[in-house]
């Protein structure tokens, strides 16, 4: 898992992933997932050991050789439920018919895209009636809180009201305010079903910070972060927001 901050994000992302998923679909289902964007895998492979279909569509070369290696280590039945294709988000449609898939993972993808309204549709586009999209995006409305609790006061002040910061990579990326995502998911038949907070105690540690060793103390930091995850105030001003949206069904035959 890395470090304390992707351990923190890839663990919680999937405790809530699998609450959605196990609300939503009969248990032993096996679905149809496509994951934008999927880097390492982490959730990729954790849904195909579970027995679903993914597609992972992945634009950058590293990305996919390091998740081909991955696969490899794999039992070849996992192998074989992993379909891997040189892409992203706005090219789902070239690659997928209307309702492909069941569920529709884009996580940490749209902080890169400076119009993501479009990518959006073509999500909400390849999804099935009744399907779950999955978004993890950057909190717009709490950019302010890594560099106030670091100590960066210059950095924390400009913060305030910006759609962009620098992440970690030296880069100038985009954030998203919940507000208008909510709207945004409305408008593409994707209505918000349900959000979390992720990373709400524990952005500010350093990207090297490992996870405790204790395994007891491991499961503390993760309770305390998806309780947190999930509770008000503090889910509002956690790093990274995970929204988790329902296709709308097509209205029924007039009776």
């Amino acid at each position: 898992m890395g470090g304390i901050r992707n351990a923190v994000r890839q663990e919680l992302v999937a405790r809530q992933l699998d609450e959605q998923i196990s609300t939503r679909f009969a248990v032993g289902r096996r679905l149809r997932v496509l994951d934008v964007g999927p880097g390492q895998g982490t959730q990729a492979l954790r849904l195909a050991r579970a027995g679903h279909l993914v597609t992972g569509l992945e634009p950058e070369p590293a990305m996919r050789d390091a998740l081909r290696a991955a696969l490899e280590a794999e039992p070849e039945g996992i192998r074989d439920r992993v379909t891997l294709i040189d892409g992203d988000g706005r090219e789902t449609g070239r690659h997928f018919g209307p309702g492909s898939f069941d569920v529709v993972l884009c996580h940490g993808v749209l902080m890169y895209i400076p119009e993501p309204d479009p990518v959006l549709a073509a999500l909400a586009r390849v999804l099935a009636p009744g399907g779950l999209l999955s978004l993890l995006v950057r909190n717009a409305d709490a950019l302010a809180m890594r560099p106030g609790l670091l100590g960066e006061w210059g950095t924390a002040l400009d913060a305030f009201g910006s759609d962009t910061y620098t992440n970690r990579l030296g880069l100038t990326v985009r954030a998203d305010r919940r507000d208008a995502l909510t709207a945004t998911l409305t408008g593409i038949g994707v209505p918000l079903h349900t959000w979390y907070g992720v990373r709400v105690l524990s952005d500010a540690a350093p990207d090297d910070a490992p996870l405790p060793d204790d395994p007891a103390e491991r499961e503390q930091l993760f309770a305390a972060e998806e309780l947190a995850g999930r509770t008000d105030p503090y889910r509002a001003v956690a790093a990274l927001l995970h929204f988790c949206g329902v296709r709308a069904s097509p209205p029924g035959p007039p009776r």
